[in-house]
């Protein structure tokens, strides 16, 4: 059975820590901005040393990342711990994290984080929440799509959520623009899209995150997906989600038949992809081409261009929830339950 974090409550304790990246000093603003925010709206926040440093494309060496992490989430006055934001070596702690000793507490993220989101989940049984990053949370006021994560990690066990498709969303990054009314600087219309231009309606049990960090998960013990299934699942089928940051469209179609190869979809009920600004044409092939071929061979829906990765504002999909999404006329729900 899946284990879901106590509830967050206002006057709680948020930790923040960098398992991946760590930020730059000069965009340490952004930290004390999204600091304050979450101070103003009751929470307590408690700031590792791992998120003021950065070098050699991490916060800091491996031991300390892990000891840092292992701190926050043995510490029983943190209620939930949200990373400043992903990165690009998270996997290298992964060997020194004991999930067989880890409690449920909520942990927050996307990108490189979510590698770390992935592990926990299928090692140790426990939800893990894909959404924002802390960074983003730096404005007086949260689009109503972001903002729908403190819902989720307010949310018992056996409640249920219903996220709708976001309105607009964001084409480019800049972190130096200021967040008037939203960080986010929501622009272009949201179109969910499927596979064979097709209404669809799809469940099971949330798995997923940055298929650049998530894939190499592959082989290793944090990517054991039959034995997730059997342990903590009952076998339930499960409905994927990834996200793209980097590859090119060849990069994600050899991707996805890797995993495919490896099994890990072998009991699956449908894949979301989110937006991407990668996926590259090469020579003409495209994503599309390659979630086409995909569905081909699997048999099952595929939507595109969702609500969650690296073009904002994305929903906040719990790993291990059962979840029901909707995908129609170009709009999606996603309906998610805490289910055990």
């Amino acid at each position: 059975m899946i284990r879901y974090p106590a509830p967050v409550k206002f006057g709680d304790t948020i930790g923040v820590t960098a398992p991946s990246s760590g930020v730059p000093e000069f965009l340490h603003s952004l930290i004390h901005q999204a600091v304050s925010q979450l101070e103003t709206r009751g929470f307590l926040v408690k700031i590792g040393k791992t998120t003021w440093t950065q070098e050699k494309a991490a916060s800091a060496p491996k031991e300390l990342r892990a000891k840092e992490l292992k701190e926050m989430w043995e510490n029983p006055s943190i209620q939930a711990i949200i990373p400043p934001w992903g990165g690009e070596i998270l996997q290298e702690i992964l060997p020194l994290i004991d999930f067989t000793v880890l409690s449920p507490k909520w942990l927050l993220g996307y990108s490189d984080v979510s590698t770390l989101l992935f592990s926990v989940t299928v090692r140790a049984g426990i939800a893990t929440a894909h959404g924002t990053n802390l960074v983003d949370l730096r404005s007086d006021e949260w689009d109503p799509t972001t903002s729908k994560f403190l819902d989720v990690l307010q949310m018992k066990v056996g409640e249920s959520l219903i996220q709708h498709s976001s309105e607009k969303f964001q084409s480019s990054w800049d972190h130096t623009r200021e967040a008037k009314p939203y960080v986010f600087h929501l622009t272009e219309k949201t179109q969910w899209k499927t596979i064979g231009d097709v209404p669809i309606r799809v469940e099971g049990r949330l798995l997923g995150g940055c298929l650049d960090t998530v894939c190499h998960l592959c082989g290793t013990p944090y990517g054991d997906i039959a034995t997730f299934q059997q342990t903590f699942i009952k076998n339930e089928p499960i409905l994927w989600y990834f996200e793209v940051d980097g590859f090119s469209a060849t990069d994600f179609y050899r991707t996805l038949l890797q995993l495919q190869q490896a099994g890990w979809f072998q009991n699956t009920s449908g894949i979301l992809f989110g937006r991407t600004p990668a996926a590259q044409d090469v020579e003409d092939f495209t994503a599309v081409d390659a979630m086409e071929r995909l569905q081909q061979s699997l048999d099952i829906p595929i939507a595109y261009d969702g609500d969650f990765g690296h073009m904002p504002p994305q929903w906040t999909l719990v790993n291990g929830a059962f979840a029901t999404v909707e995908v129609k006329d170009s709009k999606a729900s996603l309906r998610m339950e805490f289910r055990p």
